[in-house]
């Protein structure tokens, strides 16, 4: 069984559309609204791993470049200007790249270009260059609200629908018990199952969740 996932999961891109909101309506609201060159054009998000930070920072860019923006994204470092510059995992930031965030900031915020950061706290609680933090603090700040069990049931089910087959509820209940908790691992399990299942002729089943996510590590 440790090939059963071979080729077969499909590419999961995270978008705006596919974004479960939970808590977050006003702030996914808030981020197509920027797309349109409205509102605030300095943007940071924080939550704990898996609240979904990384999923609405890739999707920005990818629904910017959809419009015919120029994009850059990064994680643990500083990219080039763009029209749309997205800047995750800030905390990872050495010092030399920090000052390159605050000259970035300064620039983007000059020509009106959408800059997006996200970390794992508010800008206060970052171990930062003071100037940077402050920088992060002048324009909007959310948190990013993980999603409650009942919201990850009910987008798994959305998930499967979208494919085409039904998801039993103890299957649901099986994979958030046993599951990674962040959702896009939750759905690229639920993927890897419909496709075991057509591939091996298998209903969708406990045994054959459970042969998928052993085959996964």
């Amino acid at each position: 069984m440790t090939q059963l996932l071979l080729g077969i999961a499909p590419e999961w891109s995270p978008t705006l559309d596919n974004f479960v909101p939970g808590r977050n309506d006003e702030l996914l609201a808030l981020l197509r609204q920027a797309l349109l060159g409205e509102g605030e054009r300095s943007l940071y998000l924080w939550g704990e791993a898996g609240s979904g930070r990384t999923h609405l920072l890739q999707a920005q860019v990818a629904a910017a470049q959809e419009l015919g923006l120029t994009t850059e994204y990064a994680t643990g470092c500083v990219p080039v200007a763009a029209q749309v510059v997205a800047v995750d995992d800030v905390e990872r930031l050495d010092g030399a790249a920090q000052i390159e965030l605050f000259a970035l900031y300064n620039q983007m915020r000059e020509n009106g270009s959408l800059l997006l950061v996200s970390g794992l706290a508010a800008p206060m609680q970052l171990e930062l260059r003071d100037d940077l933090r402050t920088r992060l603090g002048w324009g909007l700040v959310y948190q990013v609200h993980g999603l409650s069990e009942t919201e990850k049931a009910e987008a798994l089910l959305r998930h499967a629908a979208a494919r085409g087959f039904e998801l039993p509820a103890e299957l649901t209940q099986y994979l958030l018990r046993h599951g990674r908790r962040d959702l896009p691992s939750l759905l690229a399990t639920l993927d890897a199952l419909d496709e075991a299942s057509l591939r091996l002729h298998r209903t969708p089943s406990i045994p054959l969740l459970r042969e998928v996510m052993q085959a996964g590590g």
